[in-house]
């Protein structure tokens, strides 16, 4: 299944979009997604949906489900999410060939790479408008951002061990090691909720004058203050952006202050995450060619000084 996942073909999709209950023209596109497989396709009614090949092994069948429910739930309430269509088999996800895959209504909008202040209030209403929903329930197959159960953490830290270049290993697991444990007594996640987990401006699209979130395959059990530090400008200095964000959030719901502190251990997590999941993903033949200075002093070097700038924050 994985071999059909690296060299997914016209025609599966095809087969695929057509046991889902769908009738295609044979027009797709392949759209951008290291994780995932994504296609834009048109339909018979001129009409066009988006089909989702789920990486396989990396989210069961109940955690696919469980995103999907967030989605609708969010839908109930008017928020646009983009949420899964009902497929011929009453259900939102169909086993094609060993590859979990969904199908979504095309999303209409502009990419969003900077947020002006007028834009700030109205993100952080959208933010509090699905942090109320996530409140509601906890999700019981999502692993929460802890360090010992989120792979971003010390399975993250270990798998790197043998990935980082010698000059610069004992700089990086040393500070990787310190921050974890800071992580650790720090982050509180008796105060985690069901959030978006990678919401970044590339997750964000503007229709007119609302914003809309997209691409919730990292939905997780975690802290609020995850869904907005990304958000953030790169500045170490972000205070009118935050007081602008917050005028609009706690419209709705009070945001947990003491949050703020713990930006750079998240930060740190999302880093060792990252360099991870580049090396889970190794043996797909698309990686070493999008990510070339992996393996390189370079890269390691520069993640390292990341890592020792959120600790000399915490």
């Amino acid at each position: 299944m994985v071999r059909d996942f690296y060299d997914l073909q016209p025609d599966s999709v095809m087969d695929a979009t057509e046991e889902a209950g769908f009738e295609p023209t044979g027009e797709f596109f392949q759209l951008n997604s290291y994780e995932n497989r994504v296609f834009k396709i048109r339909l018979e009614d001129r009409s066009q949906i988006v089909a989702k090949f789920y990486r396989p092994g990396r989210w069961s069948k109940e955690q696919i489900e469980e995103e999907h429910e967030f989605l609708l739930e969010l839908g109930a309430e008017g928020i646009d999410a983009n949420q899964p269509l009902k497929l011929k088999n009453n259900s939102s996800i169909l086993d094609f060939k060993g590859m979990y895959t969904s199908f979504f209504p095309l999303v209409q909008g502009r990419p969003v790479t900077e947020l002006l202040n007028a834009d700030w209030p109205r993100v952080g209403r959208l933010l509090a408008r699905i942090h109320n929903i996530g409140e509601r329930k906890e999700a019981d197959y999502r692993l929460p951002m802890t360090t010992e159960d989120h792979p971003n953490g010390w399975e993250a830290f270990h798998l790197l061990e043998k990935w980082i270049d010698p000059n610069v290993s004992s700089r990086y697991l040393s500070a990787a090691s310190e921050l974890l444990e800071i992580f650790d007594g720090l982050v509180d996640p008796s105060s985690f909720i069901r959030i978006h987990g990678d919401s970044h401006k590339g997750n964000l699209l503007q229709k007119e004058s609302q914003f809309f979130m997209v691409d919730f395959d990292d939905f997780v059990m975690g802290p609020a203050v995850q869904d907005l530090w990304m958000l953030f400008s790169e500045e170490d200095d972000f205070e009118e952006e935050k007081t602008l964000f917050l005028s609009g959030y706690e419209d709705l719901r009070h945001f947990p202050y003491e949050q703020f502190n713990w930006i750079p251990a998240l930060r740190a997590f999302r880093i060792m995450g990252y360099s991870a999941w580049i090396a889970r993903r190794w043996e797909d033949p698309s990686f070493p060619r999008l990510f070339p200075e992996f393996n390189t002093y370079s890269y390691w070097s520069q993640e390292t000084d990341a890592l020792e700038k959120c600790l000399r924050s915490l």
